[in-house]
């Protein structure tokens, strides 16, 4: 059973207590992310992650890594769009140290100018890395092209130029006004002891209310388009983009089971005719990214660069055929029965189950049963799958694209499927 508590200072807790394993999952989830940065900052919220790693007024940066080696814990962290996550796997007769820790990163790091500046070339190095990736770029790519005057659409880890600029009076003022106690749910998940509250208040009670609120973004404009990037790779990597869906909408799990059954999977439409029938590429598949207001559906292919416009040609044709005829009723069982085995299987790790509290919590402040989700994906029809694919397939496309060339595939029209 999911509990759910506040500390008296408004930090919000969420924990499912699982008696019979012997670890226990707790992850620190803060509204902090790329969206609610500005263009001059853009990267500072995964920059600030780093830092909390780098010593704190207790310990130093290898006090902190090696404190959870020395009971077997994992620790790790990440940045995304719209939160970062602090989290760590540990035996369950740890877990008060494990608090300990966490609490002393969160609320007593000390930004040191030497870690900022050795950190600084680290985090470069990340960025140059992804850039030496053009299959990983070009989502970021897509997500500028379809969303380029949002902060949205900016891309995690920032801009080499901008790490450079971040200083300790700026990570201390965005970690003041992010970090805040409004801002911060706790989850946990594991074998919890009956003390696990008075825990959590130990290490982060005294985290302040907050005095000024996280910067507000609007909901974005889907823009449809265009980024190109020349680049001397042996594949064309491209992404097509279409507006998708919230992840409060009530139609959420139609637009998920629709993206299985699209390209979600090795059985999917996309794979097989793409891959497996005609041979035109390695990998293609596709996704929903459901956000707080909006979302993004992608659909990402690499091929041989004179082979752009034939793959390009085979998904359209595939998307037009689903928003015509929808898909078959073999199709949707399959694609239920998929979605309820990954749930379920998922839900057999601590990790999972925190993660997934966390998540719901800090963007919906509520939780669904695994009954009333399985319930959900069971009474899914072929209508509303056809209804689903009609309003996703009929709307102007965004594309990003890295190739050799450096140009759109000429058949590419953002109004393809447009109606």
């Amino acid at each position: 059973m999911i509990e759910k508590h506040s500390l008296p200072n408004g930090v919000r807790v969420i924990a499912e207590s699982i008696p019979h394993v012997r670890s226990v999952a707790l992850g620190l989830w803060v509204k902090s992310g790329s969206r609610y940065e500005t263009s001059e900052n853009n990267g500072i919220s995964h920059f600030l992650e780093h830092m909390m790693f780098k010593g704190t007024k207790r310990r130093t940066a290898r006090q902190l890594a090696e404190a959870f080696d020395e009971i077997g814990g994992q620790v790790n962290a990440f940045t995304s769009k719209e939160m970062t996550c602090y989290y760590t796997k540990v035996l369950d007769e740890h877990l008060n140290l494990a608090v300990d820790i966490l609490s002393d990163m969160y609320c007593g790091s000390t930004f040191e100018p030497g870690e900022i500046r050795k950190e600084q070339k680290v985090v470069e190095e990340e960025i140059r890395m992804v850039e030496d990736t053009p299959d990983d770029v070009v989502h970021d790519a897509l997500s500028f092209a379809a969303m380029e005057n949002h902060s949205l659409g900016y891309p995690v880890l920032g801009s080499v130029e901008n790490v450079y600029r971040f200083n300790r009076d700026l990570l201390l003022d965005y970690r003041q006004k992010h970090y805040h106690s409004e801002q911060l749910v706790i989850a946990l998940a594991g074998n919890l002891p009956e003390n696990y509250l008075e825990m959590l208040e130990a290490g982060f009670g005294e985290i302040p209310k907050g005095t000024e609120m996280s910067y507000k973004a609007k909901k974005p404009e889907f823009t449809a388009g265009t980024q190109v990037r020349k680049k001397s790779t042996e594949q064309s990597h491209f992404c097509l983009g279409l507006p998708g869906i919230s992840i409060d909408d009530p139609r959420i799990y139609s637009f998920i089971l629709l993206n299985n059954l699209v390209g979600g999977n090795m059985s999917s439409r996309l794979f097989q005719e793409v891959r497996e029938n005609r041979g035109l590429a390695y990998s293609v598949y596709s996704y929903h990214s459901a956000y707080s207001d909006t979302g993004l559906f992608t659909i990402y292919a690499g091929t041989a660069p004179d082979q752009e416009n034939d793959v390009l040609e085979v998904i359209l044709q595939i998307l037009d055929q689903v928003r015509n005829d929808g898909v078959t009723e073999e199709e949707l069982k399959k694609g239920k029965e998929q979605l309820k085995g990954s749930l379920m299987m998922s839900l057999e790790s601590t990790n999972s189950r925190m993660s997934r509290m966390g998540k719901n919590e800090l963007i919906l402040g509520r939780h669904k049963s695994l009954d009333e989700v399985v319930n959900a994906i069971e009474g899914l029809t072929r209508e509303d799958m056809l209804k689903a694919a009609q309003e996703l397939f009929s709307q102007p496309m965004a594309i990003s694209i890295i190739s050799p060339k450096g140009t759109i595939p000429s058949a590419f029209r953002r109004n393809r499927l447009a109606i």
